[in-house]
């Protein structure tokens, strides 16, 4: 029987022992990825007198980052979060210092910047999988896990918001490269902190073959997320698009992307306070329609107010989606790689934001800001059906868990609390995308 109560809160989660500790110095570290880009962009620009330069190494740096993460999030499930993290942590850290140090003043060469930089990247930690992966470990009862990788997914998103502006507030009495270093400093100390919790898992043994087949389940969230990345940076151009189109001032694109922020963390915290009886699958592939039809017809606001009232709805979907991709995640994954699947996620959330900037800068001066807003919702419904197909296929294969009770399911639960929210249906966080669209870094 749960000794939580019947309607967990948010700060019941924090109330769980050793969570507040453990998830303080996890924020602690992951702020360094809200600080780290912009710090990055500026420092290089004025060390090189170049944008195209400080573009190259920003996107070295974030290509390293994002894409070996899964790699990164595998030696923390075969060897454990103490004896994985700290020497990534470390390297990540001393890398950064080296970066710091190059672009303090003008005049190093640019190849050795961008070395360092994707050698940086090439170190970064994967906290964000790595705590997500732990609350299924802090919390036994499915109410409150949901309530805890919502609280997660919302506290990141103020992490990407506030990091910029942490950075600013240095920029007043500091050169550029000390953002650098403040993000270095952010990361390491929070790290150390974080390892010494006594809620970390010790080593795993390897995944069996039985396992590694069960990390197929993990495709639908990876679709979703790279769907819901790819349409959410998409929007943030489309948004200044279907300004300069209306002759708005250019000054006010910050506030409709700001809304959409907004909505995001308020669908967040909503998501975590509802009751569920959908399964964690279904409501994925709904809140990725969701966000889709809210998309589609956005391009024919009559006005930028009313394009602002669509994206707080849009958001309303971003969190929940991306919390439910994790949610997902860890539920499917096979037991020694829970990491590594919220790491495939997180990949796909980046890499969509890449290619979706990418794209729409590409479309935007061909079709009008309304085709492209229905295009960029269509990537998302896109998602929703691909994910859904897939979860058919899966079924009938008898890989689902919840119909064949295979060892290859998600993280082989057996208290029945732990598969998310489920209530009716047999059979995790995120945070809204918008933030990380614009810099790839890790969650």
């Amino acid at each position: 029987m749960s000794t939580y109560p019947s309607r967990p809160s948010y700060a019941a989660v924090l109330r769980v022992p050793h969570a507040r500790r453990t998830f303080t110095a996890a924020l602690t570290a992951r702020l360094s990825y809200g600080t780290v880009g912009l710090a990055v962009l500026l420092s290089v620009t004025r060390a090189t007198g170049s944008y195209a330069v400080s573009g190259v190494v920003l996107s070295l740096f974030g290509a390293m980052t994002v894409f070996l993460m899964p790699l990164r999030a595998a030696l923390i499930d075969r060897h454990g979060p103490r004896r994985a993290l700290l020497p990534m942590s470390a390297l990540y850290g001393a890398l950064l210092c080296v970066l710091a140090l190059l672009t303090w003043r003008p005049g190093a060469p640019a190849p050795l910047i961008a070395v360092s930089a994707a050698l940086a990247g090439a170190c970064a930690p994967p906290l964000g999988p790595t705590m997500r992966a732990l609350w299924s470990r802090l919390v036994a009862d499915g109410d409150l896990l949901q309530r805890a990788y919502s609280l997660d997914g919302v506290a990141e998103e103020l992490l990407f918001v506030s990091g910029p502006a942490l950075v600013g507030v240095l920029l007043g009495f500091a050169p550029p490269a000390a953002g650098i270093l403040l993000s270095a400093v952010l990361n390491v100390a929070g790290t150390c902190v974080f390892v010494r919790s006594p809620a970390l898992p010790g080593p795993r043994p390897a995944a069996g073959r039985h396992q590694r087949g069960g990390r197929r389940q993990v495709l639908p969230p990876v679709v979703v997320a790279l769907g819901t990345g790819l349409s959410l940076s998409a929007v943030e151009l489309l948004v200044m698009a279907f300004a300069t189109e209306r002759s708005y001032d250019a000054a006010l694109v910050p506030w409709v992307l700001g809304a959409l922020s907004a909505g995001s963390a308020l669908g967040g915290l909503a998501h975590g306070a509802v009751r569920w009886r959908a399964s964690t699958r279904a409501r994925l592939c709904r809140f990725a329609a969701g966000l889709g039809l809210v998309l589609v017809p956005a391009g024919l606001a009559p006005g930028l107010w009313t394009l602002t009232g669509a994206m707080v709805v849009a958001g309303a979907f971003v969190a929940p989606a991306l919390t439910t991709a994790y949610l997902l995640a860890d539920e499917t994954a096979p037991d020694g790689a829970r990491t590594q699947a919220g790491a495939w996620v997180n990949m796909g959330v980046n890499a969509g934001s890449s290619a979706g900037a990418l794209v729409a800068g590409l479309l935007a001066g061909r079709l009008s800001s309304a085709v492209c807003f229905a295009l960029a919702g269509g990537i998302a419904l896109l998602s929703a059906l691909a994910a859904s197909g897939r979860a058919t296929w899966a079924a009938g294969a008898g890989t689902d868990s919840a119909t064949t009770g295979s060892p290859t399911t998600g993280s082989a639960k057996t208290d029945s609390a732990k598969t998310g929210s489920v209530r009716a249906d047999p059979v995790e966080a995120g945070s809204a995308g918008a933030a990380e669209a614009g810099a790839a870094a890790p969650r």
